[in-house]
């Protein structure tokens, strides 16, 4: 991919080179989720993050944030890419994660965003991809996949997306293991779109909290419901999957607490792996 960054102001945070953590990149291959939707990824000797959130609790616009990560930027350290989602709703970009994703040598996110963002962001379209360099000589194909932020028969806005502008990314290179990161998907159906065009996935990271805000489509479901996320690792079978973005926030209808039993009612329950927040899953 050419794209180029666009012009922005530098921005004010300051990081180490590396995390203050033993999780260091290169030591395995595995993802962090840290609350709400922002989860380290540490593949093939890179580190990137999605999505950061690492402001305290309290309010964030008009939603409402429970608790802080469970790493902070500091103990994350430098990545070597944020992917950002989306960059206009808070619970996926808040201003403490904004300044952390401007102060990393790049950011991957949808077209919209990356114009809004400025540098060092590169937009890509849905099914464009990226490659950064590996520690190893490899590369790691970074691809932009689709994501639909509501339900499927919501109304599109003027810019031709229902809700907002989202993208999702998978993840995937020689000896590596394909991961999705779903983003604010809230469609099954999208999933099935991205199997058929890029193949199988051996993780994926899925937003599952039921976000819900009353004043957008009567309140519908924005993320997927626990039965759907259940619904997608079906269609994702045999990928495991890591839940994000079910907890940190009071716009979130659905729990922890649903996400195992919606699964075992599914016959996928075996494929989840739901941890502490924090707390490294290895992509074994």
């Amino acid at each position: 991919m050419s794209a180029q960054p666009q012009s922005q102001p530098a921005s004010s945070i300051s990081l180490s080179s590396r995390p203050a953590s033993g999780d260091a990149p290169g030591a395995a291959d595995q993802v962090i989720v840290t609350g709400g939707p922002t989860a380290v990824v540490d593949l093939g000797g890179l580190r990137l993050v999605i999505d950061p959130t690492l402001g305290p609790a309290g309010g964030k616009g008009y939603l409402v944030k429970t608790a802080p990560p469970a790493l902070s930027a500091e103990e994350i350290g430098v990545p070597d890419a944020v992917l950002i989602s989306h960059d206009d709703h808070p619970d996926n970009l808040d201003a403490e994660g904004r300044a952390y994703a401007l102060a990393a040598p790049l950011i991957l996110t949808n077209p919209g965003a990356a114009r809004r963002l400025g540098v060092p962001a590169v937009g890509l379209a849905p099914w464009e991809s990226y490659e950064l360099a590996r520690p190893d000589g490899g590369a790691l194909a970074i691809t932009a996949v689709p994501a639909i932020h509501g339900p499927i028969d919501g109304e599109r806005g003027e810019d031709g997306f229902i809700n907002t502008e989202v993208t999702g990314f998978v993840l995937s290179g020689e000896g590596l293991p394909t991961v999705y990161l779903s983003g604010d998907n809230a469609s099954v159906g999208t999933v099935v779109t991205i199997l058929d065009r890029l193949g199988p996935v051996d993780w994926a990271v899925l937003n599952i909290g039921a976000a819900r805000v009353p004043t957008k489509f009567d309140g519908r479901p924005l993320s997927l419901t626990s039965e759907r996320a259940a619904a997608a690792a079906q269609v994702l079978s045999p990928a495991r999957i890591i839940p994000a973005h079910y907890s940190h926030w009071t716009h979130f209808s659905q729990g922890v607490e649903t996400i195992q039993p919606a699964f075992d009612d599914a016959g996928v329950g075996g494929a989840l792996r739901l941890v502490e927040h924090g707390t490294p899953v290895q992509l074994d």
